[in-house]
């Protein structure tokens, strides 16, 4: 007979050895994304000083939103995708704190915040309320929409958001686009840590009606632009597959298998000695 002890000890030591197993796999080639880095940052930044036409979206509770209804405001844009289990949710709080850090020194009242997500039919309004809810996007000044599939493309157009669909997902350069009260695009800020300096600066200059920044080159922010499953290698100039998430989920089914295994183990045990 096996004891308690013994079986909890075995199955330590299938969990340490799986997770060795995926840390060793985890080391991948490198590969190319389908998304041209560079040429979706000269699209991203040619969209600066664009007007956004006035487009028709859904809140999260399938209600009609105007674009144009955000005018008069300084307005943060960001496009996501629900079905984007690490690089989305990672940036989205990353901009969730910068915003709540911004709070010092902006007045909320003055800007607004707006998340869409692109991917139809899966980013529907409940999805982007589930989406909502999962981040803790509790802000009044922060919304969440739903792209019909009809305006998608004219939308990510006129922002400047190029994506490009994969096996894993989408490829797509991570940005806030700001844009001013009159409906122009200001400025374009890249990465997955949009910090309240980062977001403040241009955000404090155009409340201050300040002139445009200049825009940028590849070189001064392809530290910073990330692709969705893929992650750039500054020693070698290319991007490669991250497939980090895959082993966290590997490892979560591995561990719930363990553990129901055990217990069965467990209960057949009991179960044996009782009818014994």
């Amino acid at each position: 007979m096996i004891s308690t002890g013994l079986r909890a000890i075995t199955l330590l030591c299938l969990l340490v050895a799986a997770g060795a197993t995926s840390a060793h796999d985890a080391v991948a080639p490198a590969a190319s994304p389908a998304l041209d880095p560079a040429a979706a940052l000269q699209t991203s930044q040619a969209a600066i000083g664009r007007s956004v036409a006035d487009r028709a979206l859904l809140d999260h509770d399938g209600k009609p939103v105007r674009l144009a209804g955000y005018r008069g405001k300084p307005l943060l844009v960001s496009f996501v995708y629900t079905g984007c289990f690490q690089v989305c949710p990672t940036s989205t709080h990353a901009l969730l704190e910068a915003v709540r850090a911004m709070r010092a020194s902006i007045d909320p009242g003055q800007f607004n915040v707006v998340s869409i997500g692109f991917n139809q039919p899966a980013d529907s309004p409940q999805a982007m309320k589930a989406f909502a809810l999962q981040q803790r996007i509790d802000l009044p000044n922060w919304a969440v929409l739903s792209a019909p599939a009809t305006v998608v493309d004219d939308l990510t157009r006129d922002f400047g958001f190029v994506f490009k669909p994969t096996q894993a997902g989408f490829d797509h350069l991570l940005q806030v686009s700001i844009v001013d009260a009159e409906g122009r695009i200001y400025a374009q800020v890249y990465g997955d840590d949009f910090s309240a300096d980062r977001l403040g600066e241009p955000l404090r200059r155009l409340l201050r009606n300040q002139p445009m920044p200049p825009s940028v080159g590849l070189a001064d922010v392809i530290d910073r632009v990330r692709v969705l499953c893929s992650v750039y290698d500054p020693v070698s100039g290319q991007y490669r597959v991250s497939y980090a998430l895959a082993f966290e989920l590997a490892g979560g089914l591995t561990f719930m298998v363990a553990m129901l295994w055990f217990f069965a183990l467990e209960w057949r045990e009991r179960r044996r000695l009782r009818h014994g």
